[in-house]
């Protein structure tokens, strides 16, 4: 991993209204790296996450790609930069009514211009990518498993070959050992592909196995960011309830073990 800034935040301030979401929030995030974002609940992680790509709108400052301000991007320029990332929302966002292999070919159908047989091919290899078995390109999202379901989200997300994936509680409401394959996988796509990753998660698990990096929301900003071997050290009240309390002892433990 590099230390390159591929994304910068300085100053943001986003609202709804008069209820101020951040304030004055600096983050960077590294080429190549796997950053974990935390935070308790109410904090704006997916706000931040959607102020980044460009679904809200900031009240204040500056988000930054490779050194250029998004604002002073045109819309063709910043369209491209977004078919340039992948993202994973919250408990997939399948569209129900299409298959899988449907699914993993929308974002070709809107962002690229080429043959109908070269989509599906590519689809198929992106559902082999993200973990899935052939067969699962013609099932629709109700007749797939939770865990299956989100590996067919994250192909969708994979299928325009992006920089940076963008995953929203990827390993929620799956079981211990589904959560652990689904991090196996993130980082094996990371590091085989070159990708950035901004992951939000509660999942201490997560944190330990694959996050060179942990951001923590807090009081409105980015209270600390480093890895999380420092990030424990930090004084902060709700850093040291999170990161030791039963259930940060469990993963350290588990990690240990």
């Amino acid at each position: 991993m590099t230390q390159d800034v591929l994304i910068s935040v300085r100053g943001l301030k986003t609202a709804f209204g008069t209820h101020v979401i951040h304030e004055n929030l600096d983050l960077d995030i590294r080429r190549g790296e796997i950053l974990g974002l935390v935070g308790g609940s109410g904090t704006g992680k997916t706000v931040l996450m959607n102020t980044i790509l460009g679904l809200n709108q900031e009240v204040e400052g500056d988000i930054e790609l490779n050194g250029r301000r998004f604002s002073q991007m045109g819309r063709e320029e910043r369209r491209h930069v977004n078919a340039r990332w992948g993202v994973l929302f919250q408990n997939g966002a399948l569209f129900t009514s299409l298959t899988v292999l449907e699914n993993v070919m929308a974002p070709l159908r809107e962002h690229v211009s080429m043959p109908l047989e070269l989509m599906e091919e590519i689809a198929g290899m992106k559902i082999g990518l993200a973990g899935l078995p052939p067969e699962a390109a013609d099932k629709f999202p109700s007749e797939l498993s939770g865990g299956m379901r989100k590996r067919a989200a994250l192909a969708r997300a994979l299928a325009l070959d992006p920089e940076i994936l963008f995953l929203d509680e990827p390993t929620a409401g799956l079981d211990p050992i589904g959560a652990a394959k689904f991090d196996s996988l993130i980082l094996e796509l990371s590091q085989a592909l070159g990708l950035t990753v901004l992951m939000i998660t509660h999942d201490l698990d997560s944190l330990h196995a694959i996050c060179d990096r942990v951001a923590v929301l807090a009081d409105k900003r980015v209270e600390a960011v480093a890895p999380i071997e420092a990030l424990m050290r930090n004084p902060h009240p709700w850093i040291q309830e999170y990161f030791h309390g039963p259930r940060g002892r469990a993963a350290l433990a588990g990690k240990e073990s």
